[in-house]
Order: C-alpha cells, then structure tokens, then sequence
C-alpha cells in the first residue's frame, strides 16, 4: 500500500469520451428519488410502515422527528436506505410502537415533508429491503455534442452500465478513506460502530471499483472470464462458471446474469483462473487493505460488476434534459450520468 493508495482510481468510460455537460441539483425538484419496496405492507403488526416524500432534510432528522414524535428509542425507527438532502424524495419508514398509542403522524407534515400512505406490518425495515429506486433529474445549462450523448444514453439504456460505487460512498474528499486507512494500520483509535461499518464499507467498495475500473479498460466488465462468480440478476444467489457456453452469453446479453467482483472480507473469493488472475493484479497494492477487512469481521461477497437499466426514457431540449430511470438497489444514479455526461453539482 502506497502512501496515496486510499484515493479512488480513475474510472474509465465503458461508451467513449464524453461529449456533453451539464448542471444537477440546481434545486431539490431537479433530483426526484422514489423507493421501490419488495413487498406490500401486512396491514397488521406492531409496526407503522410510513412513505414520506421531503424535500431538503436528510433520512436520520426525518427518523429522529418520527422518534419524539411516536415516543420511542431511535433504535425502534429504521429505513431501508439514506436519501440525499438535495432532492425530492419518497422513502419508507418503520416505527415499532408495540402497545404505544398510534400518533397522528400529520402534525409532522410541512412544506418540507408530506406523509403519502400509512399501513400496519409485522416486521422492521430492514436497511437494504427495497427493489430498487425510480429517478427523475433534470440537467441544466445542458450543452456539447448532442448526437454524441443521444448515442450514449441509447447504449446505457441497452447495455447497462458499470456499476461503480459512486463518489458519495467515499465521504467528503475521501475521507472515509482516509479513515479506513487509519482504522487499518491502527492509528485511528476508538470509533462508534455506525462510523467503523461505514469506514469498513468504503474500503471494499475502493478495492470494488478497481477490480472494476480495470475490467471496463479490458472491455469485459459485460463479459464473462474463466473462473468468474456469476450473479443472477435481482437475487443474491450466484455460481462458478467453469465453462462459458453458448446458454451463458445469451443469458449475459439478455441480462440474466452479471460478471461480478468482490466485496473483500473473510473466506473464499470463490473466483478461479482468468477472473482470479485478473483481480490478484488488480489488488496487489491492496494486500494489507485485504487483511484489514478480514481482521474487522467483514465477510466475503460479491456486486454485480454492471447495473441494468429499465424504464429509461430521456427528453434533450435546447439546454436542458430530462433523464428518468429505475436502478437496482446500491446502483448510483450519478454513475450513470457520468457515463454520458461532464456533470457539476449546484448545491
């Protein structure tokens, strides 16, 4: 591990250069996120399930109104995902009340906040429970080549994209990186759980984006290598193909299946000849960083190495566009702009 090795790599463009640029975020509208859950409510059960749509606050302040407002600990609201403050977003929320009289969750409702449906279930929300989110952005002050970025969002919109982990992962000038580093090498000192999980979590997600980052250079982060661990699309189950056939690649092409690359933790990578060739290459600055992770508990997987896109549709007028999209969970809609587009952040 090099001095500077916790900064992210370059990531390459799997669609060529890019062409086009544009503003995001020039006002909360301009960045609707709604989440998708697995499943519907139960319509019983000593848990509130709430969908809350705001507008410019944060998930964990709308969590703790939702705690004094109900009269319980914090550790009995939970969500299935963080949601930026600089957006409109529709979100789920689980409140155990277990006997506690159900309050009028509209005394919370303000310009800022509005409660969409309400409904009994029997179990907590779970971080991760969703299928996915559906995004609308708008880009402004939209300019370039705009046959170029039609060209790009036709490929994004067929072939998917690769599924970087975004540069939010990494906190603000890598400085959950940064902390990872020290959490690694022992100079960190104490930290809270939530701050050691999110530290832990940036660096497999650093060593992920090289695996990655080389893979689109190569041109088979859509391809599948000797040896790969294989993702089912929408399942957490995966195999080892030792052979690549003819079923395989039309899986591939219809989006079935995914390359993948790890998650790094304890146990076996699972990935045998070309694939584990390829990342033993790709990590081998990265071996104190390997033994870090396994020395913090963190368990060996493996992420999709390309996220798959529906319902895309897009709208290019003179200097703006309109860009919507449902993304699996843990895809990042920033990535996808960034594989057509030389975005900056208003906010």
């Amino acid at each position: 591990m090099t001095e500077n090795s916790y900064l992210m790599p370059s990531l390459p463009h799997a669609f060529g250069s890019i062409g086009a640029s544009g503003i995001i975020r020039s006002c909360p509208e301009d960045f609707f996120v709604e989440e998708l859950p697995p499943c519907e409510p139960d319509g019983e059960g000593e848990h509130v399930l709430l969908k809350i749509e705001k507008r410019g606050d944060n998930t964990e302040w709308v969590a703790r109104q939702l705690s004094h407002l109900a009269g319980v600990p914090a550790r009995d609201v939970s969500y299935a995902g963080l949601k930026d403050r600089h957006a409109v977003t529709q979100q789920w929320f689980s409140i155990r009340l277990a006997g506690k009289p159900t309050p009028d969750w509209q005394t919370l409702a303000s310009d800022n906040l509005k409660i969409l449906d309400c409904a009994r279930h029997r179990r907590k929300l779970r971080r991760g429970a969703l299928r996915g989110n559906r995004f609308v952005i708008r880009v402004r002050e939209l300019a370039g080549d705009m046959e170029q970025l039609e060209s790009q969002l036709k490929q994004i919109q067929q072939q998917g994209f690769p599924n970087y982990f975004g540069e939010q992962r990494f906190g603000h000038n890598g400085d959950n990186l940064k902390n990872a580093n020290a959490l690694f090498d022992g100079s960190l000192g104490r930290v809270n759980r939530q701050r050691r999980g999110l530290y832990i979590s940036a660096a497999r997600s650093l060593l992920f984006n090289h695996v990655l980052a080389e893979r689109v250079r190569q041109g088979s982060w859509n391809q599948l290598l000797l040896g790969e661990r294989v993702a089912l699309q929408g399942s957490r189950s995966s195999f080892h193909a030792e052979e690549i056939d003819a079923t395989l690649r039309t899986r591939l092409d219809e989006m079935d299946i995914h390359p993948t690359a790890p998650l790094w933790g304890r146990g076996e990578n699972e990935v045998t000849a070309e694939a584990a060739k390829l990342e033993a290459a790709v990590l081998t600055d990265f071996v104190d960083w390997q033994q870090g992770l396994e020395r913090c508990g963190a368990e060996m997987a493996r992420r999709a190495l390309r996220a798959p896109v529906v319902d895309m549709t897009w709208e290019i007028n003179p200097d703006q566009m309109v860009v919507s999209f449902t993304l699996p969970k843990g895809s990042y809609a920033t990535v996808l702009l960034g594989e057509c587009l030389d975005y900056s952040v208003a906010v």
